[in-house]
Parts: structure tokens; sequence; C-alpha cells
């Protein structure tokens, strides 16, 4: 009899244990939701339209700054995900690019802000891509017509009016998914709509290809496309030519 009364009560209690982790993930998030985001995203990820005056914080230039930033609310762990894990966020200060830089916060850290900001309402969840299931051959199709135009067919980065496409060498998978469903900066929002699951493992698994890829053509010349290449090229040739030159030079005057 003890122990079937052990046993329900361990039942009992497993529930709320399982509530109470998650619970205790969000309110860590909230506090540090306080320290590191309050300023621009003001209070329960409300944004800000109106630019106000923000504070420094940490890993914030140290000044007093416009802080204007988007609602939270809604977003859900995908783009707190992307945002946090790529070290786009916090940004060192307002009106600039996020840019792929030393993450601030630790695992952990990132694990209760994601909770938090997932917290404020329904979103999408982080993704789980499987770029193993994708086709090579879709997936240089899809990204040469979706991506190439800028960050280069390659994947290399570029440039674009106002931005600078960054190369995606270190994207992991689960970041490449999160960035084309949240369309980070100038970057447009594919919807799954626009892009199945099924084309985006096919995406993705083009890109990790490119990140190595196969230079049968030799010299690969950091794989920025063929303007360079034929520089070198004329270079090469232009100095062949001229060394050419010397010598018959050389010998007809002898």
């Amino acid at each position: 009899m003890k122990f079937r009364i052990v046993v329900v009560v361990l039942l009992l209690g497993a529930p709320a244990a399982a509530l109470a982790a998650p619970s205790a993930q969000v309110e860590r998030g909230l506090h540090l939701y306080g320290r590191y985001c309050i300023a621009c995203h003001g209070p329960n990820g409300s944004g800000q339209v109106r630019p106000t005056p923000a504070g420094a914080g940490p890993a914030r230039d140290q000044i007093v700054e416009a802080g204007a930033a988007p609602s939270l609310r809604g977003v859900g762990a995908l783009a707190a995900d992307f945002y946090l894990r790529t070290g786009y966020m916090p940004l060192k200060r307002t009106g600039i690019q996020p840019r792929r830089s030393r993450l601030l916060l630790g695992p952990g850290e990132i694990d209760a802000l994601v909770a938090y900001v997932a917290s404020l309402g329904t979103g999408p969840p982080v993704p789980r891509p499987q770029p193993s299931r994708g086709d090579l051959s879709e997936g240089q199709a899809l990204f040469t017509r979706n991506c190439a135009g800028c960050h280069q067919v390659v994947a290399e980065g570029g440039f674009v009016t106002g931005a600078v496409p960054p190369p995606l060498g270190a994207a992991t998978a689960t970041q490449i998914a999160e960035a084309v469903r949240v369309g980070p900066y100038v970057m447009p929002t594919f919807s799954k709509r626009r892009l199945s699951d099924a084309q985006l493992d096919s995406i993705i698994r083009y890109v990790e290809w490119a990140k190595h890829p196969d230079d049968r053509g030799g010299w690969a010349l950091g794989h920025i496309g063929p303007i360079p290449e034929g520089l070198v090229t004329w270079f090469l040739a232009a100095s062949v030519l001229v060394a050419v030159c010397t010598l018959l030079g050389r010998r007809l005057g002898g």
C-alpha cells in the first residue's frame, strides 16, 4: 500500500517539476531581457516605434542614444535564437547593420532568453532542418535564383545598396533556416509557401557543399567570381608577355 502511495505521489509531482523548469528558465530570461534588451525593445517585448533616450548597457557604446526596436511579441523562439546565436544581438548601437560577432551570452543564457521571448506570444519554434534529405542540384538552382544576387553564387557574401550581405561560411544549418524565415535586416522573408521545408533542405545542402567546393579548375581565388579570376589571368599573361619581349629584345640586340 505504501509503495502505491509513493508511486502516485511521484506521478503527480512529475508534471509539476516539468512545469517548474521552464518557468525558472523563463524567469531567468526575463532578468536577462531587462539587462540587455529592454532599452530598445521596451518592457515585455512591446517594442518602441518612436526613438526614446536609451542608456548604454553591456556591450553597447557608452553613450545615450535613441532606442527604437520592433516588438518581440509573436516572433517565437526562431527569431530570438537566430539573432542571439549569431551575435547579431545585443546590437552595439542602434542604426547599424547587425553582423556576426563574438557571443556576449553563454549557451544557457541564450536558452533562457529565447524561452522568455517565446513566452511573449505564439510564434514559430526553432527549425530543425535536415540537409541530408535535400537535393544538391535543386539547392544550387534555388540558391542561384533566390540568394546569389546578394550572397554571391558560392555564398561568399557581397554588397548591395545600404548593406553588406555576409558570407555564409560560419552559418550553421539551423541558422541558415532561421535567416530564410526571419529575413534579417534587408534580406527578404521567405515563407513556407515560397520556399518549402524540403526546398530549404536542398538550399542548405548546397550552402554546406559550397563551404568546401570541388575546385577542379585549380586555383580558387577565394571563390569570389570571374572578375578577379580574369584580372589575375591578364596580370599573369601580361607578365609573361613582357618577359618574352624582353628576352627577344636582348637576343636581337646581341
